[in-house]
């Protein structure tokens, strides 16, 4: 079957031939259909990503597909079924063999495309703004990273719940289509100030932060009493250093949170939040936005377009 490989860390994939996978033990094997792209695939690929498979290994993280082999053990799931799953690695590929824990069923009114796109964007944000910050209806919160995979759901989902929502994004473009997902307030990080821009606003209580660097700095600066920070990711390329002395004195809570590291510590923490979503999606509250859809042939070129920020959403590999 086919494969898109990393056979040397920091070059392009390559399209491999290798065995079509079998179902162990409490695992399934799916054919993909389509697979979303995550900046988590980029540190793959340069090794800086916290899982490090040897070389070669398969990208992708997320995947929609069809159950066509079924494990010993596996009673949720029949041949034929539709499921989508965070894997981890192997999702571009013809077949991926996953442990049956975080495959998750997918109404027949959600496309292919929108499958492979929602579990992880959805996902952390949901999870990331109700398990762990209690986001609240009412709140104020700073989305930093407003236009991408994950941020631009944190925006839907926040005032979904109820919140008045402030994206920061790169650029007029960008920060339209948070506005279109939700966003009450826009600041550009190209030319606002964002810790001014935010404290005349009135401060934020819950900040969203895949970017890391200079920007977690200065949302740290404009945040509440008692306000919430989530680190999720470092795009910008800069693990931020955070002055506990900061946090004292405005009894802020920094809260650390990998949503992958949920499929092996607790994942009915993902799964139950999928449920929620599932039902939202089904009822017309959410809809992925997708800005691409490349073949499974140009993964290279689907890959460069996050990391040369032109994608706004999610990008997608088609791969059946």
């Amino acid at each position: 079957m086919r494969a898109m490989q990393v056979t040397e860390l920091g070059k392009p994939l390559s399209l491999r031939d290798i065995p079509h996978p079998s179902a162990g033990a409490g695992q399934v094997v799916v054919k993909v259909h389509t697979c979303g792209l995550n900046f988590g695939d980029l540190l793959a690929i340069k090794g800086t990503y916290q899982e490090r498979p040897d070389v070669p290994f398969t990208l992708g993280m997320e995947l929609c597909g069809t159950v066509t082999e079924v494990g010993q053990g596996v009673t949720r799931f029949t041949v034929g079924q539709r499921i989508a799953a965070y894997c981890g690695f192997d999702a571009l590929a013809d077949f991926a063999t996953i442990s049956a824990d975080i495959c998750v069923p997918i109404p027949d009114v959600m496309s292919d495309e929108d499958a492979a796109a929602f579990l992880i964007a959805y996902g952390t944000s949901h999870v990331a703004l109700d398990y762990k910050a209690h986001l609240r209806a009412g709140e104020r919160l700073l989305v930093l990273g407003a236009s991408g995979g994950v941020g631009l759901t944190a925006v839907e989902l926040g005032k979904l719940m109820g919140a008045e929502v402030i994206a920061v994004a790169r650029g007029a473009q960008k920060l339209q289509v948070a506005k279109a997902a939700g966003a009450d307030h826009l600041i550009d990080s190209e030319t606002d100030d964002i810790r001014d821009c935010v404290k005349a606003l009135g401060g934020a209580d819950v900040v969203y932060d895949p970017i890391g660097g200079e920007q977690f700095k200065a949302a740290l600066r404009a945040c509440r009493p008692e306000a919430r920070l989530i680190p999720l990711g470092f795009a910008s390329g800069e693990v931020p250093q955070i002055p506990a002395n900061h946090l004292l004195v405005k009894n802020l809570t920094v809260i650390g949170f990998y949503w992958g590291g949920y499929t092996r510590v607790n994942p009915k923490v993902l799964t139950d939040s999928f449920e929620v979503l599932t039902d939202w999606y089904v009822a017309g509250k959410i809809k992925p936005h997708v800005s691409h859809v490349l073949p499974l042939e140009q993964a290279n070129e689907a890959l460069d377009l996050l990391r040369t920020r032109k994608a706004t959403g999610k990008v997608v590999v088609r791969v059946a």
